[in-house]
């Protein structure tokens, strides 16, 4: 699909925020490693939330679902022997997933991205499962992979932090299963802490105990726990409503998103202050995130890392403020769908904007008065690439075409019909 994206002067309305990905992703794992019957309310549909539901069936879980809830009958400890699993481009449940298969005797994850997610790194994880006693065959830490497991060990565990924080989280879900009990240290940096943070509050939930240090580098994990079945209900996503907010902060607009929880621990909370800081006119109150844009931005300096999934939507924004923004501390975005820094500026510099890069930053010489656009640009089968460069056509002079923006279902398949119910002026094209 193409979405044609023409220049659009206002937004208008209000949307609910759609159910968070993480949180869902993280809910159905925790249901299907429980003994017993868990409940998730307000479950995100999107190909990474469908490619866990349908990861954890092949693994024996037994799902009902309805417009409202989601029933999750777990497998514990004990998930079913299955030879292949398709995780499709789905790097999240793709990496916790790996944990879980070492309790299997061999499981293959496929590789049906081999463009995207296919060219991901995942070595830190494997080394990890390694001194645990799990054989791990790979593509030069990339898949096709074939985890042989039955029987990991817990004991002390080094893992690195350098590239994703998934790493770290896919650990901490499977070693509280273990007989042993388990010490996790994490090596070098840890990026995303704020993700982690997610994960450990999740587990928390199910009835999980786990001590971590306060700079969440050391984590001590008694085994032989069981994950208890709960009740649980899924905020709304930061991330997604990031880019609607960025796109109400580029043009006139008296915008409301709805189901924003203002004490989230979802980083891309920060959003909301990035963009005050910017100079949008923005308040939150009651869980809604108002925004009445004036088209009159300045610039500044963010560290992304703490809001990792919502940067380049910022960065779309700050295409138009007055100055010289810099995202630093955002290296891990190279390691994503794509090569978040580098494909990202490319396409950018293709709609005319004046972007740099370096190996852990992204820098924004603004132009107040606009981009020129008028062109064709690649997605890079990404789907935050796809939101931002949304976000930044909408105030081109010429409006942009983008290519494969289907790929936005990933995390959010409503993005262009919520757009649209606001005003925008966007043309989706079949092909």
């Amino acid at each position: 699909m193409r979405a044609i994206v023409k220049p659009t002067p206002r937004l208008e309305g209000t949307i609910n925020a759609l159910s968070s990905k993480n949180y869902t992703t993280r809910y159905l794992l925790i249901g299907a490693l429980a003994d017993g019957t868990s409940t998730v309310y307000y479950p995100a549909h999107s190909e990474d939330s469908d490619a866990m539901r349908r990861c954890i069936r092949d693994l024996g879980a037994v799902i009902e679902e309805d417009d409202e809830k989601m029933t999750i009958r777990g497998f514990g400890r004990n998930p079913k022997h299955v030879k292949e699993l398709n995780v499709g481009n789905a790097g999240a449940v793709l990496r916790f997933l790996m944990s879980v298969a070492a309790f299997c005797p061999e499981v293959t994850f496929v590789n049906t991205y081999p463009d995207s997610l296919g060219k991901r790194p995942h070595d830190d994880l494997i080394d990890a499962l390694q001194q645990m006693g799990v054989q791990v065959e790979h593509r030069d830490g990339k898949l096709p992979i074939t985890i042989r497991g039955g029987q990991p060990r817990g004991g002390k565990i080094t893992v690195s932090g350098n590239v994703s924080s998934q790493f770290l989280s896919s650990l901490l879900f499977m070693t509280p299963l273990l007989e042993e009990d388990s010490e996790i240290t994490v090596l070098h940096d840890l990026k995303s802490k704020v993700i982690v943070g997610q994960t450990l509050e999740v587990i928390a939930q199910a009835g999980i105990r786990i001590e971590a240090s306060d700079d969440l580098m050391h984590y001590k994990v008694p085994g032989r726990q069981q994950y208890l079945p709960q009740k649980y209900v899924v905020q709304g996503d930061y991330p997604g409503s990031a880019a609607i907010l960025a796109a109400a902060s580029v043009t006139n607009s008296d915008v409301s998103v709805l189901r924003l929880s203002e004490d989230s621990k979802q980083g891309e909370r920060a959003v909301v202050d990035v963009l005050r800081a910017m100079g949008v006119n923005l308040t939150h109150e009651n869980d809604v995130v108002r925004v009445r844009g004036s088209q009159k931005l300045k610039a500044g300096e963010f560290d992304g890392d703490h809001f990792t999934d919502a940067v380049l939507a910022m960065v779309a924004a700050s295409l138009f403020a007055e100055g010289t923004s810099r995202f630093y501390n955002v290296e891990n975005l190279r390691y994503k769908e794509c090569d978040r820094i580098t494909d990202f500026v490319t396409e950018l510099r293709k709609a005319g904007a004046d972007v740099e890069e370096r190996q852990s930053e992204i820098i924004v010489h603004g132009r107040p008065q606009g981009i020129a656009g008028g062109v064709e640009i690649n997605a890079h089968y990404d789907h935050r690439v796809i939101m931002a460069l949304t976000v930044a056509g909408l105030r081109s002079d010429k409006g942009l075409v983008i290519n494969d923006a289907h790929h936005v279902a990933k995390s959010y398949p409503q993005y262009f019909e919520h757009l649209l119910s606001l005003g925008a002026n966007i043309e989706l094209v079949q092909e």
